[in-house]
């Protein structure tokens, strides 16, 4: 048995994108998965069938992330189910993009309360459990637009830049305790996010990237599964960005 195999990682948005390739990657190295997802229940459970495909356990969850009612049942139900959560893996994320001059103040609380507020929800709701194993992993999706900022996505960029923040505080509260807590600030990766920007507008964005391509959900999943393993033991505070050079 691997020394990972008793963890319980809760994926937060774990139903596409990243959010399943993060679930899919712990799953193999071991972990018992919780599924997080909001509306799509398909999506999530085809994740759990391809871990269960190849002889991982997980379960898909259901709860808006942004609700605090909502995380604590959330919490509850994964405990439960599988046990107590050592990885946790703040993915969940929206975008509502606009200049700020015409922007909706509804689209500004919204993607602050699922890109943001659920960070501090979650990383809360499973805090103690942490604390009483002194061990933990909490590794939160941010953004090259948190770091650099980006026109059009106030909101968005607001909330990844508040994850850099947060997570720094949040390190410095529970370092002693054998606890982590990171950031991966991804580029231009192909998601379903990313498609619908258009092949016109991807071919822009590409003609920036070191690399010369966008990068895979897979791609960022190492990274995060790295900062969540035991081989990361002595990075904390840390935000790493994987965006193929586009930002340099």
């Amino acid at each position: 048995m691997s020394e990972t195999q008793e963890r319980v990682a809760l994926v937060t948005g774990g139903s596409r994108g990243i959010g399943r390739a993060v679930a899919e990657l712990l799953a193999v190295r071991g972990h018992h998965v919780a599924v997080n997802y909001v509306s799509n229940q398909d999506a999530a459970e085809e994740v759990v069938a391809a871990i269960e495909g190849v002889g991982g356990i997980a379960t898909a969850v259901q709860a808006d992330v942004g609700d605090e009612a909502a995380v604590a049942g959330l919490v509850e139900n994964v405990e439960s189910t599988l046990g107590p959560v050592a990885v946790l893996i703040n993915n969940a994320g929206i975008t509502r993009d606009d200049l700020i001059l015409r922007m909706k103040p509804d689209a500004w609380d919204q993607v602050i309360a699922t890109n943001l507020r659920s960070v501090y929800l979650c990383s809360k709701a499973v805090m103690r459990g942490m604390l009483r194993a002194r061990w933990g992993r909490i590794v939160s999706l941010s953004s090259v637009a948190g770091v650099y900022g980006n026109a059009g996505q106030a909101n968005y960029s607001a909330a990844k830049a508040g994850i850099i923040g947060l997570t720094k505080a949040l390190s410095k509260e529970v370092g002693s305790r054998g606890i982590t807590v990171n950031a991966v600030a991804p580029g231009f990766i192909a998601t379903d996010m990313t498609a619908a920007l258009g092949e016109a507008a991807a071919d822009a964005v590409v003609d920036k990237i070191t690399l010369g391509r966008l990068g895979s959900p897979q791609e960022v999943a190492a990274a995060v599964g790295y900062l969540a393993s035991d081989d990361a033991s002595y990075i904390t505070g840390q935000t790493i960005v994987v965006d193929g050079g586009l930002t340099l």
